[in-house]
């Protein structure tokens, strides 16, 4: 079996889907893999990097597509890479299909197998697949760097012959894997941090950080998703949130929010009004942006300046640390592979839960049930 491994090429992506150890890997594996010239240059990885660990370089996509038959890439197909996977053939990337229900219904077209990196489960044994997680604890330690950047003042408390300088408080919305990094990273400059969250049970994980949990009082499970995610929480919940958050907003320097919610627009956190109750100077990093974003005024790519607040809606965060994300994310990919792949029948189990859990299209049919009714409800 041939893996190919074309360049990314939307405009801020520098991140590549496989590096030379896990090469090496597939072809210890006995896969061949075809890589195209100048797909790791954004990750410090030079075409003889990849030479030197067996890997075949293709001059161009076209060559790629054409002579693989299995396609790893970071981001989903923009329209030109579509025409270009051969029927048949099997796909993997990050790929949101219940918001990319065209490209979903074209890759069913052309009856390719396809998995979604999105869609790992949240089990244990796929632990060193989950990609989501490893790009975003880049994401939410890069947000607060960023913030920190952005913010006039000092980060820690310090004791000078000047006088005594306060430290700056960070909020953090939402404790999965980028707010916590978020947490960890603030507490590490010194900051004072304060976190919330829907999921009541992550208070002791928020509290181990250093950081002090903001609680929502709740007679029900709300927010409380599967797999360890958040779900849409209720109306009474959400007013309760609002009136906390608008006093802790008001007195933030940074906020981070990263409250996303699998196959939906990000909710709505941090309201025009809250944005306006901010200092001049502070900030909001909104993980969310991808999403629609978890404040009301976070336009995605932009840095937009509210009478001096500033709300930074940056996608890829994970890609402006190029090196260690592509490294994560390659790893991630191929465990996700190996763990798959039959060397003796050189074919893939499609029994394993973790194969059919992140498997969304397979010979001209949509396998995934979320997608599915995303798919219809588009048509």
């Amino acid at each position: 079996m041939i893996l190919g491994i074309p360049k990314e090429i939307l405009e801020n992506e520098t991140r590549v889907a496989a590096i030379p150890a896990t090469v090496k890997q597939y072809i210890s594996a006995g896969f061949d893999v075809k890589i195209e010239s100048g797909a790791g240059l954004k990750s410090q990885i030079t075409d003889n990097d990849f030479k030197d660990a067996g890997a075949e370089i293709l001059p161009d996509a076209s060559s790629v597509f054409n002579s693989s038959d299995m396609i790893l890439k970071v981001n989903s197909p923009t329209d030109d890479e579509l025409a270009m996977i051969k029927d048949g053939s099997s796909y993997i990337s990050f790929f949101q299909t219940m918001k990319e229900t065209s490209k979903v219904s074209a890759l069913k077209d052309k009856k390719v197998t396809a998995f979604s990196m999105h869609l790992i489960p949240r089990t244990t044994l796929a632990q060193k697949m989950d990609a989501l997680s490893s790009q975003t604890n880049i994401a939410g330690y890069k947000a607060v760097i960023i913030g920190a950047s952005h913010i006039d003042k000092y980060m820690p408390l310090l004791m000078t012959a000047a006088g005594t300088i306060s430290p700056a408080k960070v909020l953090v919305l939402g404790a999965g894997v980028a707010g916590l990094s978020a947490i960890a990273t603030a507490k590490r400059l010194g900051s004072q941090v304060e976190a919330s969250d829907v999921r009541p049970e992550v208070k002791e994980q928020v509290e181990s950080l250093g950081a002090k949990f903001l609680e929502v009082k709740s007679d029900s499970e709300d927010g409380v998703g599967e797999g360890g995610y958040a779900k849409e929480t209720s109306e009474d919940y959400k007013k309760k949130q609002a009136e906390l958050l608008a006093e802790r907003v008001a007195d933030s320097d940074i906020v981070v929010t990263t409250a996303l919610i699998p196959g939906r627009p990000a909710p709505i956190l941090i309201s025009d009004e809250m944005v306006k109750s901010m200092r001049p100077g502070s900030v909001v990093m909104d993980l969310a942006a991808e999403n629609g974003g978890n404040c009301s005024l976070t336009k995605p790519d932009e840095l937009v300046n509210i009478d001096g607040v500033l709300v930074d809606g940056t996608v890829n965060l994970a890609g402006t640390m190029s090196v260690h994300a592509s490294q994560l994310y390659a790893k991630n990919v191929s465990a996700f592979i190996l763990h798959g792949y039959d060397k003796e029948k050189k074919e893939f189990n499609l029994e394993d839960e973790i194969m059919t859990g992140s498997m969304f299209v397979h010979n001209g049919e949509i396998v995934d049930e979320r997608t599915k009714s995303a798919v219809e409800g588009n048509q």
